[in-house]
């Protein structure tokens, strides 16, 4: 079931963020104007969109299963777009970190990263002297004997 949900695009010469297929998670989203990132640098790539994300969800940010063949990667991971952040000029960027010895070159209408709307909880915490459960082995512990 899809939700309706507001979106401005700044450069109306490129397309809607689209679903590739018809039951993929991620939407494309495209660089609104070529942009290089240099080696062993970051670059902010405006992806053309501002999104009202409906209040119980996060617009999450990623890359493209093939963004990491360009010699990119996302700087911080992943992107997570707050609700409120979503005004007139609240452009989404990605911030791609250039990991080749050569400049990157982004082209104007490129698919570089994929958005998700995720739905979440804010927690009200509860702080307690000891949790319940009993211990897993500690951190990266799965799997380990």
């Amino acid at each position: 079931m899809s939700k309706k949900i507001q979106i401005k695009r700044f450069d109306k010469s490129l397309p809607l963020p689209k679903y590739q297929t018809k039951d993929a998670v991620g939407f494309d989203l495209s660089a609104r104007e070529t942009t290089t990132i240099k080696p062993g640098e970051v670059g902010y790539v405006p992806l053309n969109i501002a999104v009202a994300t409906p209040k119980d969800h996060i617009l999450l940010i990623a890359a493209r299963g093939s963004t990491h063949k360009l010699g990119l990667m996302p700087a911080h991971g992943i992107g997570i777009g707050d609700p409120d952040y979503c005004g007139n000029e609240d452009e989404y960027k990605a911030p791609l970190y250039n990991f080749t010895k050569k400049p990157v070159v982004i082209e104007k209408g490129m698919r570089i990263a994929q958005g998700i709307f995720v739905k979440f909880t804010q927690a009200a915490w509860k702080e307690v002297p000891k949790m319940k459960a009993r211990n897993r082995g500690g951190f990266g512990s799965t799997g380990h004997k």
